[in-house]
């Protein structure tokens, strides 16, 4: 239809003269740029496409340039390129030939499809045809397919069932029976499994690999119909291109210069010749057109000029043409032009030109710039040249002094300079006078001023001996404020306080009261007359936001909001003056200034120096967060993407440069709610009103937050329960929920907040707010509020007994006793099939003007249909948390204006198919009403996620820069979302910024403990001790020593490698053979049979197939394991090595750090806390008697803590060994290092302190006030920097990764890893290496794990001129002096999405190793794999860098593990492998599957690294490690064929980088945490929380288990002992958290039954029975 429409279009001219053919196309370009009205779709749809056609898309061009970087560009491609860069309409036989070759490839892709299809078909087929099984007959209904037959059965206890056969599977079948039938479907999978256990294995890896295939080629044929429409819109561009020139009558140059009209350059031998110049346009393509109209004038007004135009795509794109141009050229000019390979490319070509004009560009490329004398060439010292004394003396005149104001102080001298200039002698001066004439024309831009900057570059220089003169610059104020109703958008105002005069007479919204947004333009957008400015202004109006439109250059924006804007909060600071007005810039001019509710800004980079200001990303962050703390309101950041085009954002996501310009840098100031607007589209910046509704919407209501009264709000505070069944109900990482809330909901009660009861009024003192927060439990008249309760509360809502009941179930089941005097009730609410399908409908009002460009125009009810295609018909689904009615229930706590409730659960634990199905395509429906429940029918002002992390950021959608149809926009919607989150995570937590429009608001860590050593590690080391300082009874200690570590399993971390003495008794069987043997473990069958997949209890058995041996652990060849008996054999000297071996591993063990229990919100470290924070951060670097000083008196200043401590020191100085050289008049040279040590330790503890302003924070952000940002990081690590919490966190600029330190440390960490590998494999390297990218130790260690990869395949970074990392370059192997290591780069979706960059960078470095020239095979892996794997056939075998599906997260064997739904480690490696199997890098490399070449890749894998960022999240603390590490660890072993896979651990958080191997690492952290008495009593206070926790502990140790093959007896033996078999600590837990205390039996029990554990009969005989009283007591059966 689209192409119907355009070609009528066009047909319509053919009749019409030349000038009407010209007017009506460029009449009808117009109007599809501007044309606002939402009224008239028919038309509005009509023009959008005819400018859609005639402008190429730019996504495809850009397509194009990134292909063409790596050598990928196919043959479709290069069509495309040819037709796009033709004008021709002579061309048209070519252009018709290349489409039907286009043509014949999609056939044929299409063919494969249906191949792939057929084969899929079958696999179905075999696995399920004849299958029968038996369900009620509840569940048998109309909606039956023909792929089951059924005959009546009676179940055992005589209810009336069905068996069914299924017949002629197939996959849409099969997809329709899990929507419609999904018990029968279960029912299913569970016979197969049962009774085929390696069939439906083998069924999921063939599967998911014919999928795979599938997807990379329906995307590949996707891409192509693209391109075939692509050819018809260019050849169409063509076509009306043609029309213009035929109308226009292209002159001839030459023949204007013979009948001299002009005159040109005449070259040595006489010959004249037309000027030439060359003008690239890098990130201004909006500007093409005005510059092409520009090289038109001047062919008329400067005849024998010849001036070509170019983009920076065409660099790549059409390469010879521009090289062509350049060679022979007589001016260059260039402006926003940052690629790396662009610019060195053009700095080469360009040099011989004598006229190089480079502005506002990379700092390589600006350094080419040359007229006359004048130049901007680096001196030799790479210092950049200064202008003559004299003008430096005059450009100090002007700005503020202020360092951030340099550059307005520059752009003040630009306009001023050129007539100062005249009067300063000399040929530099002149031709500086002369640059910045020029430049000022370019500046000020439009047509008149860029045709007279060329004329008098012309004059000036005698380029032409005649020429016009150019006109007088058109000037346009630097700053101003406009509206499209003054003078026609053409009007200036000088000041905010002046539009806002003329608003309030005659402005849309005067006298309204909406809320006033600032909304900071380009300058160069309004000078051109970008029609999205008027577009912009007036939509906002339309949804009630009055905006101050202010057009900057850039680089001043901080002076706008500094000096010309204020605020209600400001003026009262103003009025109260005194130290509270300190904070107010001297600047402001209030009489200028206007005020307003929220200023946003369209240009993003940080506030403090625009563009400039980012060449030192977070250089003048602190000033910025002084401005915006000032004016104390929300900063957004939205507008439309000038680097990116709207296809490519809306397929792919915001990525590279842009997404750093609009969230990266913005975000080091605070912003938040980041909207993009719009995009290019070919050449023109369109907006998606769509998204501008959003913006206005949750800017309105931020606004609104602040002006309702905090009695009036609502507030929905949501918890989490993920996963289901184990106790997570009220429970966050790192964070103790309940007392948490406890706080959080008494501050609130203080501040006014309805919480039932007959709340106070609104207070506004803060000691009110202080003194709430202060207590635990803090009344103020009120009943006292009980966290734990409120928890207990929540899980009794989860009875799905009562859920199917619906509203009144939920009801009748309550909240428990010991909310009853609280005033929090249970509420409940159920959300109908036609309310929801209402709620995720748009309007039907709504058509493409809407939506805007995007390449498709979508039904108003495409969210439905797409929940309806995963879930089914939504009248019919009964699914999670629905009625029997089937109601979608939204059940919660409520007090007054606050409901509590749990977020729902994504639907994936215990649910087999989402691998098959894939339903992470949409949320389930009840997810979906519960936020629509949330927004329309309890109207939350404001929802508050409490602690990390949710789901709602994670859902699918774009993986950065929401559109209207991501699931997280979608689902939030319009509501402020204030997020609680550790301070140490700042890679999730900009997930939660960025996709859930999260304003973050960070919370301490836990303090920091250390392991100590306990029970039989504290006697052994007693026993150690006495040995060596025993010698004469040494031989009676080596029994009991042997004892103890046999008792401690010590000898697993430890092997003994001496000698033996030879014994009779015992033979040289007792080598490892024969000690494998007696410690493998066993299974044993006796302990049940397989349980039901569906039944919830416990896996007991390992199952067909599998056996224990799959966990049997390899000891050091040539060790032995020693036996009390073998005491006398031990050679002494050797045994005595062997005591200090064992000596040296207790102090590792003793000495390791752990995060001591759980945080509460807005809680100070206790005195003895704070000692533990301070001696985790310095540990040896200051003694105890300086950390205690500063915890106990650090409150009074430096100087009291020096001298109480001094005073100490001498009491004790006769017995002390401690010598501190604090004192002033101390000649020790380490004086002032201590002294620095103790202020930092002072600063530390003050920032620690400041631990209350968290919930400070939380009330100021629901109050809709501006939170301040920090970075997130780790105290460990990163010192004072990430405190104090409370704060609005962020990342790092991802350009500037990796840092020179953290290259450092990586290619410490690899160098280290590749000798351990050498000295284990006869000094072989490996031939491939495994390393995970992940987001969070990537932010945290600033690229240390891309320093690994680096070094691994001998590569360093290259740095442009502002400390950006612009290129890997490879290392020549004569300086490596080794091979080539190839790489597997396994990157999390967290790394995927933030770091872009960093993935093109590598992935263009691995390309180019790959074809390195001159490197043989043995010294380069990567070129030996791609080699081998390209014979194969397979595409693109380069690929390195893999992850899941775009815009999706995680490898789900964690889900796996935790629903139990695993037979084999092998499996779950094939789990791992399907989810992986996503290849990422340039060009179109944006998720394509491409399992054949993970698949080769594995198979030459020898090794996984790992780096561990930080305590508080190690091996054993969550879920993510096995889960990725472990499975990439065993999907390499099962691609090797069984061969084994080292794995190196490097815990990075501190100083040490050696690496260690995974089991080494997981019995150091099972000793120091989970078995440690000090860490579980920690654990165990925290209530509920604290049981999860251990909980959770359990379950990872299963993963680990299942895919690291890590069994080892003791740490089940102990954590038994501890957790179970311990009277007062298992009842603790159980009374505390039934659910978590069940889950870790049941974990005890699967490991057990799975062979992981060899439990004795007795023990397995205990846990059984206390697994069963537990399920009775869940089930509600009290014994």
């Amino acid at each position: 239809m689209r192409g119907i429409l355009f070609t009528r279009e066009f047909d319509t001219t053919k009749h019409l003269s030349n000038r009407s053919r010209v007017v009506s196309v460029e009449r009808t370009i117009r109007c599809a740029k501007s044309f606002p009205c939402p009224t008239n779709h028919v038309l509005g749809n009509s023009l959008l496409h005819v400018a859609m056609h005639i402008n190429v898309s730019r996504s495809h061009k850009s397509t194009l340039q990134m292909a063409s970087a790596v050598g990928l560009k196919t043959e479709a491609e290069q069509f495309i390129e040819s037709v796009s860069s033709s004008a021709k309409v002579g061309e048209e036989g070519e252009t018709d030939r290349g489409e039907q070759q286009l043509s014949a490839q999609l056939v044929e892709l299409e063919s494969k499809a249906s191949s792939l299809t057929l084969k899929i078909d079958q696999l179905y087929s075999r696995c399920f045809s004849g299958l029968e099984v038996r369900v009620d007959a509840s569940s048998v209904d109309a909606t039956a397919t023909s792929i089951v037959s059924t005959h009546d059965t009676e179940t055992p206890s005589g209810h009336p069932a069905s068996t069914e056969r299924f017949e002629a599977v197939s996959e849409a079948s099969f997809r329709e029976l899990g929507q419609t039938r999904p018990q029968v479907m279960k029912a299913l999978l569970t016979a197969k499994e049962v009774a085929d256990p390696r069939g439906w294995q083998s069924f999921q890896a063939n599967v998911h690999m014919l999928k795979l295939q599938r997807s990379r080629i329906e995307r590949e044929a996707q891409e192509l119909s693209a391109l075939l429409g692509e050819a018809e819109r260019s050849a169409a561009k063509a076509r009306a291109l043609n029309l213009l020139r035929e109308a226009e009558g292209e002159a001839d140059v030459a023949a204007r210069i013979q009948k001299g009209k002009g005159s040109s350059i005449a070259d040595a031998s006489g010959v004249v010749r037309p000027v030439r110049i060359v003008l690239i346009t890098g990130f201004e393509s909006f500007n093409l057109d005005l510059y092409n109209r520009v090289a038109e004038l001047l062919s008329s007004r400067a005849p024998g000029v010849l001036l070509k135009v170019f983009s920076d795509r065409d660099v790549l794109s059409q390469r010879s043409k521009v090289e062509a141009a350049l060679k022979g050229a007589d001016v260059f000019f260039g402006s926003l032009i940052f690629d790396y390979d662009q610019v060195e490319w053009l700095r080469a070509q360009i040099q011989d030109i004598p006229v190089r004009l480079v502005f506002e560009s990379a700092l390589e490329l600006m350094g080419s710039t040359q007229i006359g004398s004048f130049n901007m060439a680096p001196n030799p010292s790479g210092e950049k040249k200064g202008p003559p004394p004299i003008v430096q003396k005059v450009l100090s005149m002007f700005g503020s002094k202020r360092e951030e104001d340099k550059m307005v102080g520059y752009l003040s001298f630009l306009k001023i300079g050129p007539k100062l200039l005249k009067f300063v002698p000399g040929k530099k001066a002149a031709d500086l006078k002369n640059w910045l004439t020029i430049y000022g024309y370019w500046n000020q831009g439009g047509l008149s001023n860029v045709v007279s900057m060329f004329l008098y570059l012309l004059d000036a220089y005698r380029l032409q001996p005649s020429v016009v003169p150019p006109e007088p610059l058109v000037e346009t104020p630097a700053l101003g404020c406009l509206h499209p109703m003054y003078h026609g958008g053409r009007g200036y105002f000088g000041t905010p306080a002046e539009y806002m005069k003329w608003y309030q007479r005659e402005g849309p919204l005067r006298g309204s009261n909406a809320p006033v947004a600032a909304v900071l333009l380009y300058r160069k957008h309004v000078v051109t007359e970008q029609p999205y400015i008027a577009q912009l202004i007036s939509q906002m109006e339309s949804e009630g936001v009055l905006p101050i439109p202010i057009f900057i250059n850039g680089v001043e924006a901080h002076t706008v909001v500094r000096d010309l804007l204020t605020t209600q909060h400001e003026r009262q600071l103003v009025a109260k003056g005194g130290p509270a007005a300190s904070v107010i810039s001297p600047t402001l001019k209030l009489k200028d200034a206007a005020e307003v509710d929220a200023v946003i800004s369209t240009i993003g980079f940080p506030l403090v120096g625009g563009p400039a200001g980012s060449m030192e990303g977070g250089r003048q962050a602190d000033i910025a967060k002084g401005i915006l703390s000032s004016k104390n309101v929300p900063y957004v950041v939205a507008a439309p993407l000038l680097i990116q085009d709207m296809a490519s954002w809306t397929r792919d996501g915001i990525s590279g440069l842009q997404s750093v310009v609009l969230y990266s840098l913005p975000e080091l100031d605070g912003a938040i709610d980041t909207v993009p607007l719009g995009g290019l589209v070919g050449d023109a910046i369109y907006l998606v009103p769509e998204r501008v509704k959003k913006l206005a919407a949750r800017v309105r209501r931020w606004v609104n937050l602040r002006r309702k009264p905090a009695h009036e709000r609502k507030v929905a505070m949501l918890v989490y329960g993920f996963p289901p069944g184990v106790g997570a109900t009220g429970t966050a990482a790192l964070l103790n929920v309940p007392r948490s809330l406890e706080k959080l909901l008494s501050a609130m009660r203080a501040e006014g907040y309805d919480l039932g009861g007959g709340s106070e009024a609104a207070a506004s003192s803060t000691e009110r707010v202080a003194a709430a927060a202060a207590s635990d439990h803090v009344s103020g008249g009120h009943v006292s509020l009980d966290g734990e309760a409120l928890v207990t509360g929540l899980r009794l809502q989860e009875d799905q007994r009562a859920v199917s009941e619906g509203v009144a179930g939920l009801l009748r089941k309550g909240v428990g006793e010991g909310l009853s005097h609280s005033g929090f009730t249970a509420s409940a609410a159920e959300v109908t099939a036609p309310q929801l399908k209402s709620l995720l409908t748009y309007p039907e009002s709504w058509g493409p003007t809407e939506w805007g460009p995007i390449p498709f125009l979508p039904d108003n009810d495409i969210l439905v249909k797409r929940v309806e295609k995963q879930w089914g018909d939504l009248r019919g689904y009964r699914g999670m948390m629905t009625s029997a009615q089937g109601g979608l229930v939204v059940p919660g706590l409520k007090a007054g204006n606050i409901f509590l409730g749990v977020q729902p659960a994504l639907g994936i634990e215990g649910d087999p198919m989402r691998l098959l199905f894939e339903r992470d395509l949409t949320p389930h429906p009840q997810y979906a009403a519960f936020y629509k429940w949330l927004e329309h029918e309890f109207k939350a002002d404001v929802v508050l996620h409490f602690g990390m992390h949710g789901t709602v950021e994670w859902l699918p959608g774009a993986p950065l820069g929401n559109t209207g149809f991501s699931w997280s926009d979608v689902l939030l919607g319009e509501m402020p979302n204030v997020y609680i989150y550790a301070c140490n995570n700042p890679s999730e937590s900009i997930i939660a910024k960025r996709r859930g429009y999260g304003t973050i608001v960070s919370h301490n860590v836990p303090p920091y403990g250390r392991s100590g050593l306990y029970k039989q590690l504290n006697t052994l080391k007693e026993l150690l001790v006495q040995y060596r300082e025993s010698p004469d009874s040494s031989s009676v200690l080596k029994e009991p020593i042997i004892d103890t570590l046999n008792l401690t399993g010590l000898q697993e971390d430890c092997p003994y490698e001496g000698s033996m003495m030879p014994a009779d008794a015992v033979t040289s069987t007792n080598r490892v053979q024969e000690q494998s043997e007696q410690h493998s473990l066993s299974p044993h069958s006796a302990q049940g049979a397989p349980a039901s997949a569906s039944s919830g209890s416990p896996k007991q058995n390992v199952g067909n197939g599998a056996s224990a041996s799959q966990f049997k652990q390899s000891r050091p060849e040539g060790s032995f394991f020693l036996r009390p008996e073998d005491a006398e054999r031990v050679d002494d000297s050797d045994f005595e090595a062997y005591c200090s071996k064992l000596y040296m591993y207790l102090q590792v063990v003793e000495g390791r750090l752990f995060s001591e229990g759980l945080h509460v919100l807005g809680t100070a470290p206790s005195e003895m806390q704070m000692e533990q924070y301070l001696s985790a951060y310095f540990g040896n670097s200051l003694p105890p008697e300086a950390i205690q000083a500063v915890a106990g008196h650090g409150g009074e200043g430096l100087q009291a803590v020096r001298s109480r401590l001094e005073r100490q020191l001498a009491l004790s100085a006769p017995s002390s060994h401690v010598t501190i050289p604090i004192a002033g008049s101390s000649r020790d040279p380490r004086a002032n290092e201590w002294r620095e040590k103790l202020e930092e330790a002072v600063t530390i503890r003050q920032l620690l302190m400041r631990n209350t302003e968290e919930i400070d924070s939380v009330l100021r952000a629901m109050n809709g006030e501006y939170v301040l940002p920090e970075a997130g990081g780790d105290l460990l690590r990163d010192g004072a920097g990430v405190l104090p919490t409370g704060r609005n966190i962020h990342a790092l600029d991802p350009y500037r990764m990796p840092s020179s330190a953290a290259r450092q440390r990586g290619a410490e960490v690899a160098a280290a890893i590749l000798e351990a590998h050498k000295a284990a494999n006869a000094g072989m390297y490996p031939e491939t290496v495994a390393v995970n990218l992940w987001g969070l130790d990537a932010i945290k260690t600033k690229g240390e794990s891309v320093g690994i990869v680096l070094h691994m395949v001998g590569a360093r970074p290259v740095t442009e001129g502002t400390g950006r990392v612009a290129r890997f370059e490879l290392i020549p192997l004569e300086e490596l002096g080794r091979p080539r290591v190839d790489v597997l780069c396994n990157m999390s979706g967290i790394f995927r999405d933030s770091f872009q960059n960093v993935v093109e960078l590598l992935d263009d470095l691995f390309q180019r190793a790959a074809t390195a020239p001159g490197e043989p095979i043995e010294m380069n892996y990567i070129k030996k794999h791609t080699g081998s794997m390209k014979a194969e056939g397979l595409d693109n075998p380069g690929a390195r860098l893999f992850s899941n599906p775009a815009g999706d997260y995680g490898s789900m064997v964690n889900e796996r593990i935790g629903a139990s739904s695993w037979e084999n480690g092998e499996e779950l490696g094939d789990t791992w492998a399907s989810r992986n199997s996503y290849s990422y890098g340039r060009g179109g490399e944006r998720g394509r599957a491409r399992p054949e070449v993970l698949q080769g890749l594995l198979s030459t894998c020898e090794r996984v690294v790992q780096e561990v960022d930080s305590v508080e999240y190690g091996l054993t603390d969550i879920q993510e490690y096995y889960a990725n590490t472990g499975a990439l660890k065993r999907a390499a072993q099962s691609a090797r064929g069984g061969k084994a896979v080292g794995c190196s651990i490097v815990e990075a958080y501190g100083k040490d980088v050696k690496p260690r191997e995974l089991e080494e690492v997981l019995r150091l952290e099972y000793r120091s945490k989970l078995l440690n008495p000090k860490w579980a009593e920690a654990m165990a206070a925290q209530g509920s929380g604290g049981a999860f926790e251990i909980s959770q502990r359990m379950t990872a140790m299963v993963g680990w288990g299942a895919t690291a093959g890590f069994a080892e007896d003791w740490t089940w033996q102990q954590s038994a002992d501890m957790y179970i078999l311990d009277p007062e600590m298992s009842a603790r837990l159980r009374k505390a958290n039934p659910q978590a205390y069940s889950n870790v039996l049941k974990r005890m029990l699967e490991a057990a039954g799975r062979g992981i554990w060899n439990a004795s009969p007795d023990m397995v005989q205990k846990l059984r029975e206390a697994y069963a009283e537990m399920d009775d007591e869940l089930e509600g059966v009290r014994k």
